[in-house]
Order: structure tokens, then sequence, then C-alpha cells
């Protein structure tokens, strides 16, 4: 087969690969299986947005706006999500070890079945939440606010004053 030819070959099969398979191009518009892995996305509106899917590895989202957001089976390994508005995302079955989360509002959001293991929490507000299924092993809660929030068991809400645990 000549040259030309198999670079027809291989543009047809990188052209028919889905986005998530494709190479990081922090320029491409939002949408499900989006990859943005190390992408700078700080301070973007991507309210309501459908990420569903998107790889959004060691990217950042410092004081972007996510509200509504739907992060369902997102693979966000270290992420950083730093004062960022989340009200009522959904992040179910998502990646999130390892990402950091400090002083967000995931107020209302949805973390059921979510690995946030290593995942830093630190004074993010979590009121509301839905943490069912959600494995926090080793993630720093330290004065996260928890009231409210439906637990990792799926039974128990945390006490008004649920702050750093769920009481």
């Amino acid at each position: 087969m000549d040259s030309h030819r198999i670079f027809l070959l291989l543009a047809g099969l990188i052209l028919a690969a889905p986005a998530s398979a494709r190479t990081t191009d922090c320029t491409d518009p939002a949408g499900p299986e989006v990859n943005w892995t190390r992408c700078y996305l700080d301070g973007r509106d991507l309210s309501k947005q459908n990420l569903a899917g998107a790889r959004l590895i060691d990217a950042s989202f410092e004081r972007a706006k996510l509200s509504g957001a739907d992060l369902r089976g997102v693979n966000g390994y270290r992420a950083k999500f730093i004062s960022t508005e989340m009200k009522g995302a959904r992040l179910d079955n998502g990646t999130f070890s390892e990402a950091d989360f400090t002083k967000a509002d995931l107020s209302g959001a949805s973390l059921a079945n979510t690995d946030l293991r290593r995942a830093r929490l630190y004074r993010t507000n979590l009121r509301g939440a839905d943490l069912t299924g959600a494995r926090t092993g080793a993630a720093d809660l330290m004065y996260a606010d928890l009231s409210g929030a439906t637990w990792t068991d799926g039974k128990k809400v945390c006490a008004e004053g649920s702050i750093g645990q769920c009481n």
C-alpha cells in the first residue's frame, strides 16, 4: 500500500473515533465525552451544560460556573474545582479521586456512587447533596457543610450544623 493510502486510512480512523478517544483540544465546545484533559477552564460559565462522560483529568475549573451541569460518568481525576459554583450539578458515577473542591458550592448536587477517595472537600458546601454510595476514603471534609446531605449509606441525612462530619 502506498503512503498516500495509508495516510487516508489513518485520517479516516481518527475522524471516526469518538471524541473521548481523540487527543485533547482545550478549544473543543462543551458536550458529552469532551476531552479536556489538562485544560484550564477557569472562570468559564458551563452552567447546565451536558458534559456526561467527559475526560477532565488534571483540568482546572477554578471559579467556574457548573450549576445544573450534567457531569455523570466524568473522569475528573485530580481536577480542580476550587471556589466553583456547582449547585444542583449531577456528578453520579464519576471518578473524582484526588480532585480539589476547596470552597466549591455543591449544594443540592448529586454525587451518588461517585469516587471521592482522597478528594479535597475543604470548606465545601454540600448542603442537601446526595452522597449515596459515594466512596470517600481519605477525603478531606474539614469544615465541609454537610447539613441536610444524604450520607454515603443512602439512609442517614446529616443534621443541621454538620460541619466536617455527618451528625
